[in-house]
């Protein structure tokens, strides 16, 4: 059974905000541009999803063994990532309560976000109350598990996801990053450690679908986090929302490894705020290929 998360009044104004500023925000409807399917996906939605996305929301459907896990990510025009808040490179009310803290992450057991990420305020989860519903139908737990990953422990150990008894975190972490935190562990139970040794992602992430049963993971970035990831070869497909505006932190792209992966898109939709075209892609990763521009996606 989920621990109850009432009489926490941090998190329940926190949660109360969140919902508010989803359930007024003005979402557009989305028109589908390419539609390819795959066998690798299934679709989910519910009636007003479908309504404004156009459809079900593709899932990747990972091989037996394996966790499903996505990226998740906004940039600018001229393809920046960074600078701290998603929201200020443009994607808007839509981008972020339908797709960014929607549909990406409905159907997910966890969310993933690299140290980073992790600022006080930050918990990961679907607020809007129709996303919430399918959540519900979907049979999960009404908020994700948190995930964080940190290998020298340049974080905020402070930050709210690690401090909402009811809903498991788990910190992936180096001994560097855990060192003197044997006390900070014990007063939060539902924090648990999950050792990186060696940089090894693949057996944190197998443990978190065998032991803890995640079986399914919205990663979030950073930039870093979703390259090792992709290099692990433990991502299978990306989000990518591309806004009408230049900006973010210059030189961010979505990917920072030495080999840019081949992408085959499954989805592109498009919609208009405030005159300018936002465009978003579904992306299947099929591996690795030598860097060449020509090899990157419209707008990465």
């Amino acid at each position: 059974m989920e621990q109850s998360i009432e009489n926490n009044p941090l998190f329940e104004a926190f949660a109360s905000q969140k919902t508010r500023e989803a359930a007024t925000a003005r979402i557009e409807s989305l028109s589908t541009l390419v539609d390819a399917g795959s066998s690798d996906l299934r679709g989910v939605g519910s009636a007003w999803t479908r309504a404004y996305y156009g459809g079900d929301f593709d899932l990747v459907v990972p091989v037996a063994g394996q966790t499903a896990l996505s990226l998740v990510f906004v940039q600018s025009k001229d393809g920046n990532t960074g600078g701290g808040d998603p929201a200020a490179l443009g994607g808007g009310p839509t981008d972020k309560h339908l797709i960014y803290e929607g549909l990406s992450r409905v159907a997910a057991d966890a969310v993933l976000a690299g140290a980073g990420t992790i600022h006080a305020g930050a918990f990961f989860s679907v607020w809007h109350p129709e996303l919430v519903a399918l959540r519900q139908a979907l049979g999960l737990r009404r908020h994700p598990s948190q995930i964080v990953i940190s290998k020298r422990g340049r974080l905020n150990f402070d930050a709210l996801l690690f401090n909402v008894p009811g809903v498991p975190a788990y910190l992936i972490a180096g001994d560097e990053c855990m060192a003197g935190r044997a006390a900070w562990l014990r007063a939060r139970p539902w924090v648990s450690h999950i050792p990186l040794t060696a940089g090894n992602l693949q057996s944190a992430i197998d443990r978190l679908r065998d032991v803890e049963g995640i079986r399914r993971i919205s990663a979030i970035g950073g930039r870093f986090t979703a390259s090792r990831l992709i290099d692990a070869g433990l991502a299978q497909d990306l989000y990518l929302t591309t806004t009408a505006v230049e900006g973010g932190a210059p030189g961010t792209p979505w990917y920072s490894g030495v080999a840019v992966p081949q992408l085959e898109v499954v989805t592109r939709k498009q919609w208009f705020d405030h005159g300018a075209v936002i465009t978003f892609e579904h992306f299947l990763i099929r591996g690795h290929q030598a860097f060449s521009s020509a090899s990157r996606p419209a707008g990465v």
